[in-house]
């Protein structure tokens, strides 16, 4: 949805809140640019009088946020997350509107199945990554990073962590232990400018690796240690990522070569980009 093709040719307004880590989308534009409709605004109003449940729940599915307007001046205007706008589009009984809702069906059916059968899940996954171009090496990698990073917060939300920035600052620890970097430094290290970038999906095989270790390490030691509440386990974060951080620097002054990397996956697909990397440290 952050992807503003999905409207064509139409202007989106959008702004990315870095607390909450997610988009918030102009809701007039969407429903302008969904209907044709010359006074979004007065349409909005009546399709909140359509539908009663989207109006009862309109001050949780929308917020007044800071956007552009078209005298050139930063107005309140009303906005919603991803998800607030696909429930808004919902309601909008338009032709234009029918691709999002038969999507919206879709994905439902997808992840319905996936419940039933979580191998599909694992699939959809890796199909996802083959099609940008990564190796299935690196596509093993990365799914094992991805179910020993959801094993950790796992824990964390059963010992007391608030998802969001509790995790956010835990997640920084371990990173500082393990690569000397947290991860918005590693982002700018890597020259990853767009906040939606995940900064894994542009590691190597290594650095994936260390930051599983570093994420393995802090789920043993908050398990071991009984962990509990933000103080505990950032000690334990700082203790796991130290363990990673150690390893990393062994194999380094073994192999005379750095782990962290500036390399990113955004232009090469990650194959021919792995080829240039052996070439490089022939």
């Amino acid at each position: 949805m952050s992807n503003i093709k999905l409207f064509q040719s139409k202007q989106i307004r959008s702004v990315w809140n870095e607390e909450e880590q997610q988009w918030y989308f102009s809701v007039v534009d969407v429903v302008g640019a969904l209907t044709d409709s010359v006074d979004p605004k007065q349409y909005i109003k009546k399709m909140r009088t359509r539908d009663q449940q989207l109006n009862s729940n309109w001050g949780t599915i929308c917020t007044p946020v800071k956007l552009l307007a078209p005298d050139g001046k930063m107005r309140n205007s009303q906005a919603a997350t991803t998800k607030g706008i696909l429930r808004i589009i919902q309601s909008i009984p338009s032709p234009k509107a029918e691709p999002f809702k038969l999507w919206l069906a879709q994905v439902g059916s997808d992840r319905i199945s996936e419940i039933e059968n979580p191998e599909l899940a694992q699939k959809r996954i890796r199909d996802t990554y083959r099609a940008k171009g990564y190796s299935d090496e690196w596509i093993e990698q990365r799914i094992r990073g991805i179910a020993i990073r959801d094993t950790l917060t796992d824990k964390w939300q059963k010992r007391g962590i608030k998802e969001g920035k509790e995790y956010a600052i835990l997640t920084a620890e371990i990173s500082k232990a393990t690569f000397g970097l947290t991860p918005t430094e590693y982002k700018k290290l890597k020259s990853l400018d767009r906040p939606t970038e995940n900064l894994r999906d542009h590691m190597t095989d290594l650095e994936l690796l260390f930051s599983a270790l570093g994420e393995a390490s802090t789920t043993e030691i908050a398990k071991t240690h009984d962990t509990y509440g933000i103080n505990e386990n950032t000690a334990a974060a700082k203790a796991g990522g130290k363990i990673a951080g150690d390893a990393r620097k062994a194999l380094e002054k073994k192999t005379g070569r750095s782990v962290i990397s500036k390399t990113n996956y955004k232009e090469l697909p990650e194959k021919d980009l792995r080829k240039q990397l052996k070439e490089k440290n022939k």
